[in-house]
């Protein structure tokens, strides 16, 4: 593991900045982000199809901006850009490891959670960075592996408080960062905050979208 620490940047519901020594790891600009989320990145993880992580348009803005710039994800995301961008889109799955512009990957899981049964599920991989930050998309997953931080996805319509708090407790991190948040409201935020900060077993914090921290 590299010894400089990382800086995390939350941008807009799931989608984080992570900076190491002038490079830059973006995950998952989708269209709850800003426009100019993938902006800068030296390489961008998108974990799977849905349009709040897999944004077309942010992606080609990032790639177009840095022409060294390239994209690791999943086949059905893939797919879609391989034609405009060749060779700069790579393919992986559940059980993949990769380095790219300085940070050390790991990928974990392979499908989505659960919306509803009559819903069928897509597929959705995690990523592990430098083998502390875990990002899971919108999955529950569990890496095989100790993770520091963990990019807790907080409000979706296929989660609820209990099992948010219990993937806390299962993944052990020394501290949760909310992400997957735009549809939680300032209303609602305290009550989250409170009772999985109590339950969680982690220090459980959150982002405005522009602040950075740390890790």
């Amino acid at each position: 593991m590299n010894a400089s620490p990382l800086t995390l940047t939350k941008k807009t519901h799931s989608c984080v900045r992570v900076e190491r020594d002038g490079q830059t790891l973006v995950i998952d600009p989708g269209g709850f982000s800003e426009d100019d989320a993938a902006v800068g990145a030296d390489a961008i993880l998108v974990t799977h199809e849905h349009p709040d992580h897999f944004d077309e348009a942010r992606l080609r803005a990032g790639l177009e901006a840095d022409p060294a710039a390239e994209i690791w994800t999943l086949r059905s995301v893939a797919e879609q850009l391989s034609a405009a961008f060749p060779g700069r889109v790579h393919t992986v799955g559940h059980g993949d490891t990769f380095s790219v512009a300085g940070f050390d990957v790991q990928v974990h899981g392979e499908l989505h959670a659960v919306i509803h049964p009559d819903i069928p599920r897509i597929t959705n991989i995690g990523f592990l960075v430098d083998g502390s930050l875990f990002h899971p998309g919108d999955a529950l997953t569990v890496p095989d592996h100790p993770v520091d931080t963990l990019m807790l996805p907080v409000m979706a319509p296929w989660n609820k408080i209990s099992e948010v708090i219990d993937y806390v407790r299962e993944v052990k991190p020394r501290r949760a960062i909310d992400i997957h948040d735009a549809l939680l409201t300032d209303l609602a935020r305290p009550v989250y905050d409170n009772q999985i900060g109590a339950l969680g077993g982690a220090d459980h914090g959150r982002l405005a979208p522009g602040d950075a921290t740390r890790l």
